[in-house]
């Protein structure tokens, strides 16, 4: 379960009232009082996360920086060009 120790706190508690909700988007929806699609947009970003952290492991620079970009908080343009400076930095 390493996987769910490196989401961030708030992601945890979503996976959490998914289970409670015994996985169904439309009482999740009820809950967080959204949209159902909104629930589905919340639940895939978690999905990508996960299957982020599984295949490239968790405490990565460039996995910190991916995340980044699945939150939509950096864009996937500038975070390419921050991993290919720091492989670049790395090899020097």
């Amino acid at each position: 379960m390493d996987w769910f120790m490196n989401l961030e706190q708030e992601d945890q508690e979503f996976v959490k009232q998914l289970v409670i909700a015994s996985g169904s988007l439309k009482q999740l929806a009820k809950i967080y009082q959204v949209s159902y699609p909104t629930v589905r947009m919340r639940l895939n970003t978690i999905i990508q996360k996960i299957n982020f952290i599984e295949d490239n492991g968790a405490n990565t620079f460039e996995t910190k920086v991916m995340k980044l970009v699945i939150d939509e908080k950096l864009s996937l343009e500038v975070a390419k060009q921050i991993i290919t400076d720091f492989r670049e930095e790395q090899h020097e």
